[in-house]
């Protein structure tokens, strides 16, 4: 993953339903799972504030995404890139752009 700063990022204000499914979709088969085994362990649900994302709802259960990085919530930004908001070691709020690589 590529650890970038917020303000070199664009997110959508909105994510229409079909992006919040492959969202979910992706995070699930990401993390090597299905989306069934997962769901009832990881729920996620759309969230807008600042911007649009599928976040994290159960603060109980922590997704270690990499090294020392908990996952927080997924979304895109304008450009279709796949942004993951990861707190790290020291809660400090990280975005990740996924790439190419990383998806195969």
């Amino acid at each position: 993953m590529i650890s970038v700063t917020i303000d070199k990022l664009k997110f959508k204000k909105q994510l229409s339903v079909i992006e919040q499914i492959k969202l979910k979709d992706f995070l699930y088969n990401w993390v090597g799972g299905s989306s069934k085994g997962l769901v009832d362990f990881f729920h996620l649900e759309y969230t807008v504030d600042v911007f649009a994302k599928m976040e994290k709802t159960i603060i109980d259960t922590d997704l270690l995404i990499s090294d020392d990085d908990y996952f927080r919530y997924i979304t895109v930004t304008e450009d279709n890139q796949i942004v993951i908001g990861v707190l790290d070691m020291n809660s400090e709020l990280k975005h990740r752009i996924i790439t190419l690589e990383e998806i195969k």
